[in-house]
C-alpha cells in the first residue's frame, strides 16, 4: 500500500468510493451525495497538517484516510478526526490496520496529540479496527443520527499519542 497526499484529479474516484457508503451503509451518516466540491471542502483543508491521503494498491485507488480538524477552534489544533474508507472490494483484508499505523505516524510527526474516531455503533468492523489500534471508547451518543428512516447511536473513540 502507498499513501499519497490527495490531489484534485483523485477526488472523483474518492467520491465514488464514499458515495457507496453514503447510499448503501450506515458507515457514514452523510445522506446526500458527496460531490467533488463538498469532498474538497471537507477533506482538503487549507491547514496543511490536516490532510487526506489517497491509498493506492499498485496503481489502483483503493481508498483514502484523512485527518480533519475536530472543531474549528484554535484550542483543538492538536486534535484530529480520523476518517478511513476503502473501495468495497478491498474491505476485510486487514489493510485498515496498516492505514491506521500510517496515519498515527503522520500525526505524531506533525505534532498532533489526540486522534478521534466517530463510528456508528452498528459499524462493527470500524469499532473492532479502533479497538485493535488501541483507541478507547470515550463517548456514546444515543440516537444521534438518522439514516434509512431510523435513529442510530454513535460512539467516539480516542487515542492519545
Amino acid at each position: 500500500m502507498q499513501f499519497i497526499k490527495t490531489t484534485i484529479p483523485e477526488i472523483k474516484a474518492l467520491c465514488d468510493i464514499y458515495n457507496y457508503y453514503i447510499f448503501e451503509t450506515i458507515n457514514t451518516l452523510y445522506t446526500k451525495e458527496m460531490t467533488e466540491e463538498i469532498f474538497t471542502k471537507q477533506f482538503l483543508s487549507s491547514k496543511k497538517r490536516f490532510t487526506t491521503f489517497t491509498i493506492y494498491l499498485d496503481d489502483i485507488i483503493a481508498g483514502f484516510i484523512s485527518l480533519t480538524q475536530y472543531k474549528a477552534r484554535d484550542a483543538y489544533d492538536t486534535t484530529a478526526e480520523v476518517t478511513l474508507y476503502f473501495d468495497k472490494q478491498y474491505t476485510g483484508k486487514g489493510m485498515g490496520n496498516e492505514a491506521f499505523r500510517f496515519i498515527e505516524n503522520y500525526a505524531k510527526e506533525n505534532d498532533f496529540h489526540t486522534l478521534i474516531g466517530v463510528v456508528c455503533t452498528e459499524n462493527l468492523h470500524s469499532i473492532r479496527l479502533c479497538e485493535k489500534n488501541n483507541f478507547i471508547k470515550c463517548a456514546h451518543l444515543k440516537e444521534a443520527g438518522k439514516k434509512f428512516d431510523r435513529f442510530l447511536d454513535v460512539v467516539f473513540f480516542q487515542k492519545i499519542l
